[in-house]
């Protein structure tokens, strides 16, 4: 008798592992993105680079500004989003552990302590004869789904790939997060310069309205050069508050990012600092496999696998389960002898079950999950499509804008040339003062287009090592994630499909 119940254990055990249903998950090949034929000849001409995977670690550097570094290490501490993130990544670790969980069996400590007081019968003169009795019990009860299809081993799989899907959801939050910095602070520093670039103008047209007035005085000029040199310095002023306005809310807006309160880093960032320049002009190469390194690809393909495992595990629930179910303990009507050789007790009970009529609901969760996979796969084969589409665009909007800076530099050169000869021409009298107005609203409008060209030559550059997605090794050199636990060996897959 003995034997045999030790068999029983023997040979679920032996069974356990032996076939796991549901199809097996491929991994997609991920194609290289193609950036040829982005740079023109003329761009060639100029000084090329390649961006490495090195460069990708910690991009920020290479703009050589302390305190925009400084800032998005904070923001790696800090932002809500990242917290948010590293919350989903521990929820998903611990949803793994109740996932292999079951493939052990459950055990339960019981104990109990009971006292009854019954009527057993009645006596020659009808009266109720009672009786007494106290009832202990201690012991283990033990209950184990022996997981002979693969059922909970898919389940295993799907929580493992789920847990990967969210670690790369966590560092696409970094990426975005870091570019989301570095464009906010390339804001900030390019309304304080544009700020800086108004004031010069307005104090340069205060001056020639003190020469105009003076020489209006004078009897040399009439009331209208005057007013015209009024009206075109008003306009001028009315252009700061805007651009103040806006510098406000850009600070307000990198507080949030990096997790302080509005309003904390308005001291910090009060100096007027340049805007961040790349050291290269022209970018002509990128790694290779980077559509591979974006976490937000590497998280498709995650949610991709655990999905496809995902119907592994409903496949499963087309065939028998089998259970085995048991105790052992003590059990006594004296607590004296509870404890003694003659008060042990146990039951042992294999069990299955296989379902028979469920109405085609089995089948059709089935047909759910492949619909999810399909749902997935296309995710999968559109993140590809966009990353490519934010590398190219990124990198020709980069490439391009330097021919833009480089004409608006011209143009500033000339407007400067133009309005210092307009000026030295009015005082001469050859020229009416409508050119000397000309010149300086096109210097004011050049330079200050070219500001901003300057800017968005640094923000393409950003949204460049965001595209290549860049920053999140130095996320994980920062915050090392703790290992994902490994699965027994009874969880692993045995590569044989039973697909309904």
């Amino acid at each position: 008798m003995k034997l045999k119940l030790l068999l029983i254990p023997t040979l679920c055990l032996s069974l356990a592992g032996c076939v796991t249903v549901g199809p097996d998950y491929k991994q997609p090949s991920t194609p290289k993105a193609d950036v040829s034929g982005i740079a023109d000849s003329a761009a060639q001409q100029g000084r090329r680079a390649s961006i490495s995977k090195q460069d990708l670690v910690s991009w920020w550097t290479v703009f050589n500004d302390p305190t925009l570094s400084k800032l998005i290490q904070e923001a790696l501490k800090g932002n809500l989003d990242v917290r948010e993130a590293r919350a989903k990544v521990r929820e998903a670790r611990a949803q793994l552990t109740i996932s292999r969980a079951g493939l052990f069996p459950s055990v339960d400590a019981t104990g109990s302590y009971q006292q009854t007081r019954a009527i057993t019968g009645y006596n020659a003169n009808d009266e109720a004869i009672r009786a007494e009795n106290t009832y202990y019990n201690a012991g283990f009860d033990a209950s184990w789904e022996i997981d002979i299809f693969g059922g909970t081993r898919r389940g295993v799989e799907a929580a493992k790939a789920d847990i990967e899907s969210e670690q790369a959801s966590l560092e696409s939050v970094w990426v975005s997060m870091a570019g989301e910095v570095a464009q906010t602070y390339v804001s900030i520093r390019s309304y304080q310069q544009r700020i800086k670039v108004a004031e010069d103008n307005l104090k340069a047209q205060a001056d020639t309205l003190d020469i105009l007035q003076a020489r209006y005085k004078a009897g040399l000029s009439d009331e209208l050069d005057v007013q015209q040199a009024r009206y075109n310095l008003e306009s001028s002023r009315s252009t700061i508050p805007s651009l103040k306005s806006g510098l406000e809310s850009y600070i307000n807006a990198l507080a949030v990012l990096v997790g302080k309160m509005p309003g904390t880093l308005q001291k910090r960032l009060a100096k007027t600092g340049d805007i961040p320049q790349a050291p290269f002009k022209v970018v002509l190469k990128i790694p290779a496999d980077t559509l591979r390194q974006r976490p937000d690809i590497r998280m498709a393909e995650r949610a991709l696998a655990a999905q496809t495992a995902r119907i592994g595990e409903a496949t499963a629930e087309l065939y028998p389960k089998f259970y085995l179910t048991g105790s052992i303990g003590l059990e006594s009507m004296k607590s004296s002898k509870l404890f003694n050789a003659e008060s042990n007790v146990w039951s042992i009970l294999p069990s299955v079950t296989w379902p028979i009529f469920k109405a085609g609901s089995i089948r059709a969760n089935i047909e759910v999950q492949n619909a999810k996979q399909e749902q997935l796969a296309a995710q999968y084969d559109k993140a590809v499509l966009v990353a490519v589409k934010e590398i190219r665009n990124s990198l020709t909007a980069f490439n391009q804008e330097q021919d833009r800076l480089a004409a608006l530099t011209a143009a500033v050169d000339a407007a400067q040339k133009a309005a210092d000869i307009a000026q030295d021409k009015y005082r001469q009298g050859l020229v009416n003062f409508n050119n000397v107005l000309d010149a300086q609203r096109s210097l004011f409008s050049y330079d200050d287009e070219r500001i901003s060209s300057l800017a968005t030559i640094t923000g393409d550059i950003i949204s460049l090592y965001k595209a290549l997605g860049g920053g999140w090794q130095h996320m994980r050199t920062e915050t090392p994630q703790q290992p994902t636990p490994a699965a027994p060996k009874t969880a692993q897959v045995s590569g044989k499909l039973a697909r309904q």
